[in-house]
C-alpha cells in the first residue's frame, strides 16, 4: 500500500520547475507555433485531446490488470468526448490531428502496469497546467462560454488523478514498485517539459523565466 496523496505531492515537488513553465502564458505560445489566435489554440487541443484518447485505448486494449484496464477505457472514454468536444469548436468539417505529443509518445513506450500508473499521474498533473491556460486564453477573449468547456475538462482531470492515485494503492507492492512509478511520473512530465522547451528554442524564445 501506498500513500497517494504523499506520491502526488512528491512528484509535484519532483517536478516544480516544469510544471511552473507548463503552467506559464508560454505554453500556449509553444504549443500553437507562436499564432496564439482561437484556431491554432483549438487545434492544438484537438491534438493532445486526439492522442491521449489513442495512447489510453492502446493501454487498455493491452493491459492485464483489471483495475488499471478498466481505468485506462474510462480515461480513453473521457479523452474521446473531449477531442470531439474541441473538433466541434473549429470551423471545419473535417480535423485531422497533426503529430503525436511527445509526452504521449513517453506513454506509449510503457509497458508495465506500475510505470504506466505512475506516468499517468504525472500526465495529469502536466495537463492540467496547460488546460488551465488555454481556459485562461479564452477568458481573456471574453468567450466564457468556451472557457467553461474547458474548466470542466479540468473537472475531468481532477477525477482521472483520482481514479489514477486509488490504482497506485492496488498495484504499487512494495518501495521498488513506488520508485519506478515516481520515476515514470516524472518521465511523463520530462517528455511534456523537454518538447516545451524544444519548441520555444526554435523559436527563438527563452524557456526560462515563467510569465
Amino acid at each position: 500500500m501506498t500513500d497517494s496523496e504523499t506520491f502526488v505531492e512528491a512528484v509535484r515537488d519532483d517536478n516544480q520547475t516544469a510544471l511552473s513553465r507548463l503552467g506559464s502564458s508560454k505554453s500556449l505560445y509553444a504549443d500553437t507555433g507562436g499564432d496564439i489566435d482561437t484556431e491554432p489554440v483549438l487545434e492544438a487541443t484537438a491534438d493532445a485531446e486526439h492522442a491521449a484518447w489513442q495512447t489510453f485505448l492502446e493501454w487498455a486494449d493491452t493491459e492485464a490488470d483489471d483495475e488499471a484496464r478498466d481505468a485506462f477505457e474510462a480515461i480513453a472514454a473521457d479523452e474521446q468526448r473531449h477531442y470531439e468536444t474541441v473538433v466541434d469548436h473549429l470551423d471545419t468539417d473535417a480535423y485531422e490531428p497533426d503529430e503525436i505529443p511527445a509526452l504521449h509518445e513517453y506513454l506509449r513506450g510503457l509497458e508495465s502496469t506500475v510505470e504506466r500508473v505512475g506516468a499517468l499521474v504525472g500526465r495529469i498533473l502536466a495537463s492540467k497546467r496547460s488546460k488551465e491556460q488555454v481556459v485562461g486564453y479564452f477568458v481573456g477573449d471574453a468567450d466564457p462560454q468556451t472557457a467553461g468547456v474547458f474548466r470542466e475538462f479540468g473537472g475531468d482531470l481532477d477525477e482521472q488523478l483520482e481514479r489514477a492515485t486509488d490504482l497506485l494503492e492496488d498495484v504499487c507492492e512494495s518501495d521498488d514498485d513506488l520508485e519506478r512509478a515516481r520515476e515514470a511520473a516524472t518521465g511523463a512530465i520530462e517528455a511534456a517539459y523537454g518538447e516545451y522547451v524544444e519548441n520555444l528554442e526554435s523559436m527563438g524564445a527563452n524557456p526560462k523565466p515563467v510569465c
